[in-house]
């Protein structure tokens, strides 16, 4: 973690959150309750949404490769959703990339030449850049250099997240998403209990963050509801999102809080902390 206690100019502009993100529907579940709650208090909100997710389901769940799967019509709509979901989380700004999705790991869209994670990331990163110019974010919100669970396109946004970061220096603090491996194991064990998951189906024992390298956990619980309605938005991948069947009081578990790492801050912050701005209000 890098840490400099000499601020830098984020006390003197309008305080901003940018989250940078892959695909449609990737907003809600670790940063939908902080930009609810921070849109909430008067802090300014930015998505960015790197792709149009054309290798999403298709209506009736046709996957990507099967007969009756457009991949345009799927980007038209799973747009359309992404500003329904912006909608019930109160984001004041989108901002739309508009790289094709690469798919899965080891899907065949991997190798389209469009494919997001083949652009040169210093040509994604500057196009992020001028945004951050533009907003100018003290903080900003992205995955770990796995992408969380090593999706390419997700490995890519970390990537020029953090080169735009460097090229800028203007983020205040930097943070990756994070899924605390003891509450997930938890709502696993919980999901089982309830017969929501396979018998045989067990959990890698490396899945999730190690608790002890989790920052700042923020609670959003006030904005649980706004969650709900933003996943349901994404109602075309509605298959993909186990979230959705999980009972009410599973939701509320799941979604009361969401966790972070800090990997950088040029301001003086608490080691532990409960708000992403400590140190820059």
């Amino acid at each position: 973690m890098t840490v400099n206690d000499t601020p830098g100019d984020g006390m003197d502009r309008e305080l901003t959150l940018m989250a940078v993100h892959a695909h449609p529907d990737d907003e809600v579940i670790g940063t939908g309750g902080i930009l609810a709650k921070y849109t909430a208090e008067g802090i300014r909100t930015v998505l960015v949404t790197c792709t149009n997710g054309e290798q999403g389901d298709g209506p009736g769940g046709v996957k990507p490769g099967e007969p009756g799967h457009d991949d345009a019509a799927v980007a038209e709509r799973r747009l359309a959703e992404l500003r329904e979901s912006v909608a019930h989380l109160g984001i004041d700004h989108l901002e739309l990339l508009g790289y094709r999705d690469s798919g899965m790991d080891g899907w065949d869209g991997n190798g389209h030449p469009d494919a997001f994670a083949n652009v040169p990331v210093e040509k994604a990163a500057a196009r992020l850049a001028a945004l951050m110019e533009r907003y100018r974010p003290q903080v900003i919100v992205t995955y770990d250099e796995n992408g969380n669970y090593g999706h390419p396109d997700h490995i890519q946004a970390h990537r020029i997240a953090v080169a735009a970061a460097e090229m800028t220096g203007i983020p205040d603090k930097f943070y990756y998403t994070a899924v605390p491996r003891e509450g997930i194991r938890q709502m696993f064990e919980f999901m089982r209990a309830n017969g929501m998951t396979p018998d045989d189906f067990e959990l890698p024992d490396d899945f999730g963050t190690p608790d002890e390298l989790i920052t700042s956990v923020v609670d959003v619980s006030p904005y649980v509801e706004n969650k709900l309605k933003a996943l349901e938005a994404h109602a075309s991948q509605g298959e993909n999102i186990p979230f959705l069947r999980m009972p009410p009081e599973a939701q509320h578990q799941a979604f009361s809080r969401e966790y972070f790492i800090r990997t950088t801050s040029r301001v003086a912050a608490p080691d532990k902390e409960d708000d992403l701005f400590a140190g820059l209000r």
